[in-house]
């Protein structure tokens, strides 16, 4: 029975694409994230010395979550149970941690449990799995495509070594085609391939750093070539194949996890670092992707009043037509008018006094800095009004000259500067027409002193 089921998964492996009969068996031929399974690191050590504790995977698609997984699943002298969160449900799961209950109690050996796209599983699919990983019945090894800070129950998270995986290096996808192409056994050795490096360079980069896609990739353009005659009998992989091989890369932004806010952080952040290049590179990756228009011009209105504010107010100003028109039109048409608020944006002076304003003056009003309105001040437009004081004695700018007249606008008590402008764009302007007021009021204040003094 033993030598008909390894004869049945030699058959399996047989036909299986390239990028799974590839997956490294052993821990050193594995490619990419050497920082922590590298020689001597966390995870290095950890399987070395038999000593797994709960596990969450996270990272792109094709950068060995699953591949690692199963390395471990090979060292380990625990009993393994590898499953997918899109094919089990809860029921399942109990019936797994009964089975690890039992093997715990007869054979002494613990149980991994790796559940792969782990986010699949909601809350209360989660919290099956948390008395027994805390207990230890269990050792959850999870991987995801999610920040597990957003899709993983916390209670899991906080029980468990997170590992992230990153996109692989242009040289790690290079080294894994170079090494699939010379592998008789697993990969395409028995094909007389000549591949040129401009080909290897192409596929390494529009893969993107997922190794998935590029071995299939490959795959393909080999495949493809191998029935067809060829003067030498060799399969001329050039550029022109690698690029009808490669599968155009899906751009999601993917509104449920964090690289939805990723790029819009990247997309306000460019616009903050005054790239307008990055600006519209990471605007076009949020379009390509299908984001929501309005959630794009939001950002970029945003970013207009909170980074650029008075040293450019027409930076406000095109980010609200922005707004406007993606919420009229959509898209196509509105990727127009978002790309010429954002790079508008990214070359406009910066400055954000106005920010600093007002959330210093709400820091003071929430710390119960207020006061009731000067008299002067109050609404006046109704009958008794002034009766009541309110109003009395407040001086109308504009019957003065240059249409200023000193007096006192903030609460009794509270003589506080909130607004600073900077030395940049339009805020230099106001600046200096602030510091043209000051100077009217200290030469009041000046004159009021000298009748004092006088008298």
């Amino acid at each position: 029975m033993d030598l008909f089921s390894e004869s049945e998964e030699k058959q399996i492996r047989a036909v299986a694409p390239l990028a799974v009969r590839m997956r490294p068996t052993e821990l050193e031929q594995f490619v990419g994230q050497q920082d922590f399974v590298g020689h001597g690191k966390l995870l290095w050590r950890m399987l070395k010395a038999d000593r797994l504790s709960s596990l969450i995977f996270f990272g792109p698609p094709g950068t060995g979550k699953t591949t690692l997984a199963n390395i471990l699943a090979n060292h380990s002298q625990s009993n393994f149970i590898s499953t997918n969160a899109t094919s089990v449900g809860v029921h399942d799961i109990r019936n797994y941690i009964e089975q690890a209950r039992v093997i715990l109690s007869t054979q002494h050996k613990r149980t991994v449990l790796f559940l792969d796209e782990i986010h699949r599983f909601n809350k209360s699919q989660q919290d099956v799995l948390l008395s027994d990983v805390e207990n230890g019945t269990i050792v959850l090894i999870g991987a995801t495509t999610e920040n597990p800070y957003f899709s993983v129950n916390s209670a899991l998270v906080s029980r468990s070594t997170l590992f992230e995986f990153h996109t692989l290096s242009q040289e790690d996808i290079i080294q894994l085609l170079v090494s699939a192409i010379g592998d008789s056994e697993r990969g395409l050795g028995h094909y007389p391939i000549e591949m040129s490096d401009e080909a290897l360079e192409y596929i390494a980069i529009m893969s993107d750093g997922d190794a998935r896609a590029a071995l299939t990739a490959l795959e393909v353009g080999v495949l493809s070539q191998a029935h067809v005659s060829q003067e030498d009998d060799k399969i001329h992989f050039d550029k022109a194949l690698a690029i009808e091989s490669i599968q155009k890369k899906s751009l999601v932004s993917d509104a449920s996890g964090d690289n939805h806010y990723d790029l819009a952080s990247a997309l306000q952040k460019s616009m903050r670092g005054s790239d307008p290049d990055a600006t519209v590179y990471w605007l076009a990756r949020l379009i390509v992707g299908g984001e929501d228009p309005r959630f794009i011009a939001r950002r970029i209105a945003v970013c207009a009043a909170e980074d650029v504010g008075n040293a450019d107010p027409t930076a406000t100003i095109l980010a609200a037509a922005a707004v406007q028109i993606s919420e009229f039109v959509g898209l196509p048409e509105a990727k127009l008018p978002l790309a010429q608020a954002a790079i508008y944006i990214a070359c406009a002076p910066k400055s954000n006094r106005c920010t600093k304003a007002i959330f210093q003056a709400m820091s003071d009003v929430q710390q119960g800095r207020t006061a009731p309105v000067p008299e002067h001040l109050r609404d006046a437009h109704y009958a008794g009004a002034q009766k009541m004081g309110r109003g009395v004695d407040y001086q109308y700018p504009h019957n003065y000259a240059n249409a200023f007249v000193p007096q006192d606008y903030m609460p009794s008590g509270h003589k506080k500067t909130y607004y600073q402008p900077s030395d940049r764009g339009r805020e230099i302007q106001i600046g200096q027409y602030l510091d043209q007021l000051a100077k009217i009021i200290n030469q009041l204040n000046s004159n009021t002193q000298s009748k004092v003094d006088k008298s």
